[in-house]
């Protein structure tokens, strides 16, 4: 009985283990699609749509098929929000 109850105790210790590697996971995962994010919105406001299309498809693909998230739009350059300021 006792024997059981280690293995028990040491399963447990893994699954901790392995939970809080996951959540490491996660986080490097938001934050790498945090600065994709970021690039894909600084090409939009360069006027490189090409380019932010092509990462935001990728965006997309990481987010559907590998993290089971939607995808998020492309955002797009809209002339009232591109306004200068003086």
């Amino acid at each position: 009985m006792a024997e059981l109850a280690d293995k028990n105790r040491e399963l447990e210790a893994e699954i901790v283990r392995l939970m809080e590697e996951v959540d490491r996971y996660r986080t490097a995962t938001d934050d790498a699609l945090q600065q994709l994010d970021w690039c894909i919105g600084y090409f939009v406001g360069t006027k490189h749509t090409r380019l932010a299309k092509a990462l935001g498809s990728n965006r997309s693909h990481i987010r559907k098929h590998l993290l089971n998230r939607p995808a998020l739009p492309v955002p797009e350059q809209n002339s009232d929000s591109t306004r200068e300021t003086s």
